[in-house]
C-alpha cells in the first residue's frame, strides 16, 4: 500500500513540493492512524483486475445484486464513521464484506473473527443501517472480459 500511495503522489499532476512535514502528512496516507485513502484502495484493486463502484446512498441496499449469477460482485467495502480512543478521536473505519461459499461475511478487523450473515436479507439490513448512519458503500466488481 505504501508503494501504491507513493506512486499516486508521483503521478499527481498537481503535486506539491516536499516539506519536512511530508513525512507525517502524506496526501494518501495518514501516518498517525495508518489509514490509506480511497484512491490507494481503488488503485490496489485495479491492479487485481477489480473495479470500484460507489453505491448511490439515495438508493436502498435492495438495489444491490447480492446474488448475481454472473459473479460480477466480488465484495463490498464500507467506510463508516468511528470513534476511537475513549471516544476522543472521531474518524472513519474501513470494513470489508465478502461472499464465500455462498455465505456473506462481515470481515471487520474490529471483530474477533469473521461474522457470517444469516442471508441476503440480513446483509441488506446491515447495509441500509450503514447508509442511514453516514456510511459509504463501495461495490468491488470483477472486471468483465
Amino acid at each position: 500500500m505504501n508503494e501504491i500511495s507513493g506512486k499516486l503522489v508521483l503521478d499527481d499532476p498537481s503535486k506539491k513540493t516536499w516539506t519536512p512535514l511530508s513525512i507525517v502528512f502524506k496526501p494518501h496516507h495518514n501516518a498517525f492512524t495508518g489509514n490509506y485513502d480511497i484512491n490507494v484502495l481503488i488503485a490496489a484493486l485495479e491492479e487485481k483486475d477489480k473495479t470500484v463502484v460507489w453505491h448511490d446512498r439515495r438508493n436502498a441496499a435492495s438495489t444491490i445484486d447480492l446474488d448475481g449469477a454472473d459473479d460480477s460482485l466480488f465484495g463490498i467495502v464500507l467506510n463508516v464513521p468511528a470513534r476511537r480512543y475513549a471516544l476522543l478521536w472521531k474518524g472513519r473505519h474501513w470494513i470489508t464484506m465478502r461472499k464465500i461459499g455462498g455465505v456473506w461475511y462481515n470481515l471487520d478487523s474490529d471483530l474477533p473473527k469473521p461474522m457470517p450473515f444469516e442471508g441476503t436479507r440480513e446483509v441488506r439490513g446491515y447495509l441500509d443501517y450503514v447508509l442511514s448512519n453516514g456510511g459509504e458503500v463501495l461495490l468491488v466488481m470483477n472486471k468483465k472480459e
